[in-house]
Order: structure tokens, then sequence, then C-alpha cells
């Protein structure tokens, strides 16, 4: 039966301190269950030369032994000449050191699966998703 004094609130807008408590909670548990807390963030940025703004990159996590991507993007002008796999690879690189073994990531059949795949990724799973024709795909590579 529920707590009927406690209510629940469904937002679009960002929130620093429910996310704070939502994240400290879970590591916390994560502590007690595990043993240890070992969460941390991950990013490569590609910084554009006359401006210094960052125009790209990797941004992710790594938590109990799996590297999280989450997000990946280049600027199509940077596109086709190995600094995508440099990125990745410079934070499967920093993966590794930090005692992952896997890296997990989500695509969409519009973005760059191909790419991912001669990286070595293997599909986990598909989701048929919007837009109509389109699939978001579960991918993993053992490092």
């Amino acid at each position: 039966m529920t707590d009927t004094s406690y209510r629940m609130v469904v937002t679009d807008q960002e929130n620093p301190d429910a996310e704070h408590a939502i994240e400290g909670g879970l590591g916390e548990y994560n502590h007690q269950m595990a043993g240890y807390t070992d969460a941390r963030t991950l990013s490569v940025h590609v910084i554009d030369p006359d401006s210094g703004q960052v125009v790209g990159g990797l941004s992710g996590r790594t938590s109990f032994g799996l590297l999280f991507i989450d997000l990946f993007f280049l600027p199509e002008a940077l596109r086709g000449n190995r600094l995508g796999t440099e990125i990745i690879e410079a934070a499967e690189a920093e993966a590794k050191k930090r005692g992952c073994s896997t890296a997990v990531l989500y695509t969409i059949t519009f973005q760059a699966p191909g790419f991912y795949e001669r990286r070595g990724y293997r599909v986990l799973g598909r989701i048929e998703c919007p837009p109509p024709g389109h699939t978001r795909i579960c991918m993993t590579k053992t490092l």
C-alpha cells in the first residue's frame, strides 16, 4: 500500500537538488551492497583551436567495471578523419585504467551504428522507436 503523505511530481525541469538526492541515495545503496563506490564521469572534449570552445566529443561515466558512453557528437566537418576513432579510443583507454572491462552505449539507426561496429562494438539488443522505421540499438564491447 502506498503512503499517501508523499506526492510525486513528473517534470521536464532540471532540479539539481532532486538529482543530488537521487544520485546520492543510489550511490549510498550501491556502496552498501557492493562495499565500494567507483562511479566517475568520463569525458573527451574536442576544442576549436580558434575559439577555445568545445565543439564535440564524448560524455559518459564509469561504474562497477563498465564504461557507459552516454553522448558522442562530432560536427560534420570533423567526421571521416579518424578524430571520432581517437575520441572513442581515448575514452576506452581511460576506462581500462579505471578497471573497466566492458563498454555500453545506445545509438539509433540514423546515427552511427556502423561506426561503432567497425570499432568492435556488437549489438546487444534493439528497440523500435520514433521516428517510424528507426531502431534504438544497445551495443557493447569488451575492452
